[in-house]
C-alpha cells in the first residue's frame, strides 16, 4: 500500500492540510487545480482510505488524513535535515531559509533580507508576512525556521533574542490640530478617536497598557487588522492611531505626523524566536546571525528616557 505513495504527493497533501483548500494549495505548488486533486485523489486510493471530506464550501480532514498530514511533515522535515547535514558536509552556503514575520517587521526587515541574499545568492528565501495569529499557528505547525515579532510566545518552548527597538508613536493626520503641540498630556488623547490594531496584535496590548496607566479611555472608531489599512484611515482623518515608528519609511508617510505625547514614543523589542528543538540549517543560522548583531536604532534627541513596554534588560548599545 506505501510503496504506491510517491514524495510528491506527500508534499502536496501536506499543503492542502497547511492551507485548507485545494485552490490554495495547488497555487503554492505551483500546478492547476484540477492536477492537484488528481494527486490528492490517487494518494488516498493508494491508501485505501479518503483522507478529506467537502462539508459545504469548507474541506476537513478525516481521521486517516491527520495521520497522512503528520507523516507528511515528519518526512519532509527529516529530508530537509538530510539536507542540511549535506551541505555542511560540503561546505555549501546554498539551501533554504524560512522565515515568518509580523506585518510591522516588514517595513525594516526587508532591507536585511536584501542584504542577505546579496551574500548568500544561491539561497531559496521564503518569506511569510502575516499578523500574531497567524505567526503563532505557523510556530505550532512548525512551518517556519525563525519568526520575526515583537513579543515572544507564550507557553511554547522556544529561543528568543532580541535585537532592535520598535518605537510606538501616536500618529494624526497631517492637518490634525495637535500637529504643532508640544508635550500633550495624555488626558488630552480621550477626546480623540482612535484605531487600533486587532485583539491580540503587540501593538493593541501596549496601547491598551498605556491607556491603563494613564486612566484614560478614549473612544475606539475602528479596528483594523493591518498597518498599511490603519495608516490610510489616519491620513483621511478617521482618528489617531499607535503604530511603530516604523512604518513612517520614506515616501510612506505622506498624509501623516508623530505627535508629541507623555510617554511616548513606547519601546519595544523586536525579537527573532525560533523552537527550542529546531534544527537550524547553517543558512538559518548564518540569518538569526546577522539579525542579532544589529544594533538597535539611535533614538531622536530627548527620546532617551522613553519608556518601554517589554519586561527585562534593556539590549546593548
Amino acid at each position: 500500500m506505501l510503496r504506491q505513495v510517491t514524495l510528491h504527493q506527500l508534499r502536496l497533501f501536506a499543503g492542502l492540510a497547511r492551507h485548507m483548500s485545494m485552490t490554495r494549495a495547488a497555487a503554492e505548488a505551483h500546478v492547476t487545480p484540477s492536477a492537484f486533486s488528481i494527486q490528492i485523489k490517487q494518494l488516498s486510493e493508494g491508501l485505501g482510505q479518503p483522507l478529506h471530506e467537502q462539508v459545504g464550501k469548507r474541506l476537513f480532514l478525516t481521521e486517516a488524513g491527520r495521520a497522512v498530514a503528520a507523516a507528511s511533515r515528519d518526512v519532509l522535515e527529516r529530508l530537509d535535515h538530510l539536507g542540511m547535514e549535506l551541505a555542511e558536509m560540503q561546505g555549501l552556503k546554498r539551501g533554504g531559509v524560512r522565515v515568518a514575520m509580523i506585518t510591522t517587521a516588514k517595513y525594516f526587515a526587508t532591507r536585511l533580507i536584501g542584504d542577505f541574499c546579496r551574500a548568500y545568492p544561491d539561497v531559496d528565501f521564503a518569506l511569510e508576512v502575516v499578523n500574531r495569529e497567524q505567526i503563532l499557528e505557523r510556530m505550532r505547525q512548525n512551518l517556519d525556521d525563525l519568526y520575526i515579532m515583537g513579543q515572544a510566545p507564550e507557553g511554547m518552548d522556544v529561543v528568543v533574542a532580541p535585537f532592535a527597538d520598535n518605537p510606538l508613536v501616536v500618529l494624526a493626520p497631517a492637518e490634525h490640530p495637535l500637529c504643532e503641540a508640544r508635550a500633550i498630556p495624555a488626558s488630552r488623547l480621550e477626546r480623540e478617536p482612535f484605531i487600533l490594531r486587532e485583539p491580540g496584535s503587540g501593538t493593541r496590548q501596549a496601547t491598551e497598557r498605556y491607556f491603563a496607566e494613564h486612566a484614560i479611555r478614549p473612544s475606539t472608531r475602528m479596528t483594523l487588522g493591518s498597518d498599511e489599512t490603519i495608516k490610510q484611515a489616519v491620513a483621511a482623518g478617521l482618528g489617531l492611531a499607535v503604530l511603530s515608528r516604523h512604518v513612517l519609511t520614506p515616501g510612506a508617510a505622506e498624509g501623516l505626523r508623530e505627535l508629541d505625547v507623555e510617554g511616548f514614543p513606547i519601546l519595544r523589542r523586536w525579537r527573532v524566536v525560533h523552537l527550542a528543538d529546531k534544527r537550524l540549517s547553517p543558512l538559518a543560522r548564518a540569518f538569526l546571525t546577522l539579525l542579532k548583531e544589529q544594533r538597535p536604532p539611535r533614538s531622536a534627541p530627548g527620546e532617551a528616557a522613553a519608556p518601554t513596554a517589554d519586561a527585562g534588560p534593556p539590549l546593548a548599545r
